[in-house]
């Protein structure tokens, strides 16, 4: 997507640099913030077609600027952090990120990142083109894709959007069993380079939110995955 326009949100100026120079080169449009203030108050004056948002930011940290544009918009971002730990990546996917890069980083390696979140944000407005985006009822439970809601007995929950999209993947199609390596792939795509363990600890997340049903339950498959089941 080149003449896409890219938010560079970091506190380091030499960062900010750099990053503008290679995505200036591959053809895209770059500005630069340097706190999640500013970040979210341009977001909701400017359309850009995807976020790099540090996480290490002094006044408000990337996972709280990522939690407040989540509010208001679904604008594809990539985290990019020195904290490189699995946990801060699950962290930063559950805050709703759509991927995460570790600094030091190459260069090449951040521009495939951008490539291929923007290659599913094409797939998934094909999708909502194509009417498979449906909203989804189960007695008490209701779940729209369309608008990134979650509701039990009309109350809305608080669930980061991937954690919808997991939901709402496996809700889709009842009783049939995803493996996690299909659900990666299905939520986060198989350009995600996460582990399985982004799954469960989604799948444990969600089922502490949702409670016991009658009705239904998000059901482990033991040495195979997940399925949602209606009972």
């Amino acid at each position: 997507m080149s003449n896409s326009k890219i938010l560079i949100v970091d506190d380091d100026d030499n960062i900010c640099q750099l990053l503008t120079l290679y995505l200036v080169k591959e053809g895209y449009g770059a500005e630069v913030c340097h706190n999640g203030k500013d970040a979210i108050k341009l977001i909701k004056e400017t359309k850009f077609d995807l976020v790099l948002l540090d996480v290490m930011m002094p006044e408000m940290d990337g996972y709280m600027t990522l939690t407040e544009v989540r509010k208001f918009s679904n604008v594809p971002i990539i985290m990019v952090s020195a904290k490189g730990e699995p946990m801060d990546k699950i962290s930063g996917l559950d805050y709703g990120a759509d991927d995460y890069v570790t600094k030091p980083f190459e260069p090449q390696e951040l521009l495939s990142r951008i490539k291929a979140v923007f290659r599913r944000a094409q797939v998934h407005a094909v999708a909502e083109k194509e009417n498979n985006n449906a909203d989804l009822k189960f007695g008490e439970l209701y779940i729209s894709i369309k608008n990134y809601i979650v509701k039990i007995n009309d109350k809305p929950l608080d669930m980061p959007p991937k954690e919808i999209e997991l939901l709402h993947c496996l809700a889709s199609q009842p009783m049939q069993v995803f493996t996690r390596e299909q659900l990666l792939q299905k939520v986060w795509s198989s350009d995600y380079q996460g582990d399985a363990r982004t799954v469960d600890v989604h799948i444990k997340r969600i089922r502490e939110k949702l409670g016991i049903s009658k009705s239904w339950r998000l059901n482990t498959v033991w040495g195979v995955g997940y399925k949602f089941e209606i009972l």
